[in-house]
This record gives C-alpha cells, structure tokens and sequence, in this order.
C-alpha cells in the first residue's frame, strides 16, 4: 500500500503558480509541516500554455530555461528546512516528469502531479483538469512519478462535472500515489466520500483561514489541510497551525495517518 509519512504539524502552504518559490515556503516554514512548491510547466507544451496564460492574462509563471534544474535548486535552497518539501508540475507528457521525480526522490521531497489547473490553454495542452476527465493519463503520469522513488501526491479539485473523485482516488492509489490533495470548492463534504474510498492520505484545500474552516475538513475525514492564497500571511498560518494542533490533541485517534 502506498503510504506517506505525515508531516507535523498537518498544516501544508498549497503551490501558487509563479509565487511559491523555496523563499515563500522558508517564510512559511514556522507554522507549516508541509509546502507545497509550483506549479511548474516542465514539457514543451504546458511551457507554451503557461507563457500564453502571462501574455495573455498577466498571470505569473515560473519560466526558467530548465523547469528540473529549477525544481532541483529550489529543493537544495530547502535541504535544511524544518518542513516537508515538495513541487507541484503540469506536464503532458512522462520524460520530464519522471526526471523531475528523480530530483524529488533524490532530495526526499514529494512530487505532486497537477490535475488542478483550470486554465484553459493548460488544459489544451493536455495537463491540469484534462487529466481529471482521463483517468488512464492520470494513472499514467502518477505510475510512471512514483516509479522512480518519488512520493507521489496528486492535486485534484471537486465539482468537475462527470467526474467520481472516488474512483479517481482509487486508480491513483492503485498507481501508486501516497497523498490525494483535494480542493473541495463548495462540496466540503467530498472528503468523507474520499476517506470511506480510500486509504490515501487526504490533504483537504479551500477556503483553509481559521479553527471553523481547519475544523470542518478534519471532522469529514481529512488526515491534514492546506492554506492557498494567505500562505503568505503568518497571521493566517499560525491561525490554522493551533487550530490543526488543538483538534488532534482532542482526536488522538486520528494522528497516525499512513505511514510509508
């Protein structure tokens, strides 16, 4: 079975696309046990969507000329951080990811393959959400990511229409991912369904600012939450840190997770 070692405290900062670099995730690193770097486009054509999506939108990207020596200095910048490090990718296609799961592994920090991403132009290029509605690709990438060695985690997001985010939790277990992190939207109540589908360790995200929300996804199942756009706000973090520590201390039962 495939397993991850839970991080302390089980408090994630969650990937910001072209913002969540090894700095963001140093200045999170008092309150979080876990962050989250990325997204980051690492073949030719999820590359080609996300400099369409800055020229286009004004978004921000991370654009180096090499996206694996990028994830590879960025892990280095953390090897002494007291947090778990890992790096959110898009990609289409399985060489580059599989290289830069090689990094991961060899840096003892988690890949997570990026079925999340909206973005139209990303989703085109066959990356993101797509993977979502093709469950064999998703299957596929986490395959090949956690042959390598790596710890594999898979971002997801519900309300995808005709999509059973059990079953997709299912073949990615089955692919060999540790960790199914989840961006519930308005449906907090997915994480119940995923925890009576599965043994993955569940991340739950969205909406993750104080003890109610951090709260409500630990009561449905949830092993750990994760904080998006405040993760650059230590008021925030430290917020959801005590929350998180002060519900497990009531629920012992609940801290041992999945080991590795």
């Amino acid at each position: 079975m495939p397993g991850v070692d839970p991080f302390e405290p089980r408090v994630a900062a969650a990937s910001l696309s072209g913002q969540s670099d090894a700095d963001w995730a140093l200045a999170a690193a008092p309150h979080v046990g876990c962050a989250f770097m990325g997204g980051i486009a690492l073949d030719s054509a999820t590359r080609e969507a996300a400099r369409a999506m800055v020229e286009d939108r004004d978004r921000t990207e991370f654009l180096p000329p090499d996206p694996v020596a990028f994830v590879d200095e960025q892990l280095r910048a953390l090897a002494d951080a007291p947090l778990r490090a890992a790096f959110n990718v898009r990609t289409a296609t399985l060489d580059p990811l599989c290289r830069a799961a090689r990094v991961c592994a060899d840096r003892g920090a988690m890949l997570e393959v990026n079925a999340h991403c909206r973005q139209a132009e990303m989703c085109a290029a066959g990356a993101g959400e797509s993977l979502l509605r093709e469950t064999d690709r998703l299957a596929a990438q986490v395959e090949a990511a956690s042959g390598t060695g790596a710890t594999v985690s898979v971002k997801v997001r519900a309300e995808v229409g005709g999509v059973d985010l059990r079953e997709t939790a299912r073949a990615c277990e089955r692919a060999g991912a540790a960790l199914f992190h989840v961006d519930a939207m308005d449906s907090e109540s997915v994480l119940a369904d995923l925890r009576g589908a599965t043994d993955l360790f569940l991340l739950a995200n969205n909406g993750v600012r104080d003890r109610a929300t951090a709260a409500e996804y630990l009561e449905y199942g949830a092993d750990a939450v994760s904080v998006g756009r405040p993760s650059d706000d230590p008021m925030v973090l430290k917020r959801v840190r005590r929350a998180v520590e002060d519900w497990f201390a009531a629920h012992p039962d609940r801290r041992q997770g999945v080991s590795a």
